[in-house]
């Protein structure tokens, strides 16, 4: 049965380590043989039609996220903490997807998922690259980030916007010029100036 084992984790790890119904018929892993792994806490089921293979090696969220939503684009706070930019690990995962989007797709128990359903003309505004524990990922730039926490200032904690807000003034990497470009599309040029650029 180990040997089996070894077999069945290498098709899941062919498909990311999560497979489709469809895919699993694809590769003869048969009704009887998914309950059995599943059984055997090899394989859990994730969502509706989608299976996560799980052992000592279990693939991380972050690579559950990309397989299953491989347009999203990560932002909000899961974007602030990937720059350095707070200490707080967000409970959940922020994702930015195009508000035509079936809001179903998204109700899942693992990872635990927010989606920020947002049009086309500003979803694409400071979209950039980056990898998270292997995986590259589409995630929003640091002025994107920081035009999104403008504004919704009001719904982060305070101390928190703070800690933001002065670790991008301290980032070498930070762009100015692109800052205010982003800001006066989203409307908060006037916060940009007030908040952050009393500091560039």
């Amino acid at each position: 049965m180990l040997k089996k084992q070894k077999s069945y984790r290498e098709v899941f790890s062919k498909y990311g380590g999560i497979m489709r119904t469809g895919e699993l018929t694809k590769e003869g892993i048969t009704y009887s043989v998914l309950q059995k792994l599943i059984a055997e806490g090899n394989v859990e089921k994730i969502k509706y039609g989608y299976y996560q293979w799980q052992d000592e090696k279990a693939f991380s969220e972050i690579t559950v996220l990309v397989s299953l939503f491989p347009e999203a684009i990560l932002c909000d706070m899961t974007a602030t903490m990937y720059y350095g930019y707070t200490d707080r690990m967000p409970g959940i995962w922020h994702i930015a997807v195009d508000n035509r989007t079936a809001r179903k797709k998204f109700k899942m128990e693992f990872p635990q998922i927010k989606p920020h359903f947002i049009g086309e003309k500003r979803l694409n505004i400071g979209v950039s690259e980056g990898v998270m524990e292997g995986n590259r990922v589409k995630i929003y730039d640091r002025e994107r980030v920081i035009c999104d926490c403008l504004r919704h200032m009001e719904q982060i904690d305070g101390e928190q916007f703070k800690v933001i807000i002065q670790r991008y003034v301290n980032d070498k990497e930070k762009n100015a010029a692109r800052l205010m470009e982003y800001a006066a599309k989203p409307g908060v040029e006037k916060k940009a100036r007030r908040i952050v650029g009393i500091w560039l």
